[in-house]
């Protein structure tokens, strides 16, 4: 709101209906619950749930609308359930990997199939799997080295789960993000300090894997992780 910047790096929407929770931390387990915090962020949206129902009340469009589609009149639970059911519809298939494995041998070259391979034999994919190649368990950021010793300047906001559930064992603890259309979706983690896609994946081999990947290793799972584009939504640039 007003050019203001929030505290975190915000996760891309597409495919956001896939994930087991929403935010960084998990907080809300589904799109619906995580409406709620945009609306009073003072970064985001400042407003909150009268303030928009007067609003949409007032729009004769709206009215029609939710009396015809939900018969009733404009109130949250509706607003909510739009709002979901929209983002839930902004899922980018048929990437190049994605028909990789659907049997289609030629769709990666043998340069990224290579990174594939080395995706999963460092330990890559102990994560970042499922439909969303990732996006469906918690991970603490820095298991091998202490990602937040190393780069200092520490907040409440590095702190992850914790902030959510106060159980010790969760701090420093984020959702593993989605791999799909990730080299479309720089800067990388939640506080945004990567801003390549090869700087990315260097920072977790070293982090997270304990591993320095040569150059070559490097540009070989990038060229991998490109392959995870997919098509956006009808009449989504």
């Amino acid at each position: 709101m007003r050019g203001a910047l929030g505290d975190l790096n915000a996760p891309t929407v597409f495919n956001s209906g896939l994930s087991f929770r929403q935010f960084w931390d998990g907080r809300a387990e589904t799109l619906e619950d995580q409406i709620d915090e945009p609306i009073r962020h003072p970064a985001e949206m400042a407003s909150d749930w009268p303030q928009i129902l007067n609003k949409l009340q007032a729009d004769p469009e709206y009215v029609a609308a939710f009396s015809s589609i939900y018969a009733t009149k404009v109130d949250r639970r509706g607003i909510k359930d739009a709002i979901a059911t929209f983002e839930r519809s902004l899922i980018t298939p048929d990437s190049r990997f994605d028909r990789y494995l659907r049997g289609d041998s030629q769709a990666l070259t043998a340069e990224e199939k290579e990174g594939y391979r080395l995706f999963k034999d460092s330990g890559c994919s102990s994560c970042h799997q499922g439909v969303l190649v990732g996006g469906n368990m918690f991970e603490k950021l820095g298991i091998v080295r202490d990602y937040f010793a190393d780069r200092g300047h520490i907040t409440k906001f590095d702190f992850g789960r914790f902030n959510s559930t106060g159980v010790e064992e969760n701090r420093f603890e984020f959702k593993v993000p989605s791999l799909r259309n990730v080299a479309r979706t720089a800067p990388y983690f939640h506080d945004g300090s990567a801003r390549s896609l090869d700087e990315a994946v260097s920072v977790m081999a070293r982090y997270q894997l304990g591993r320095e990947l040569t150059a070559t290793e490097l540009h070989r799972i990038v060229q991998f992780l490109e392959t995870l584009t997919g098509k956006n939504p009808e009449g989504v640039p």
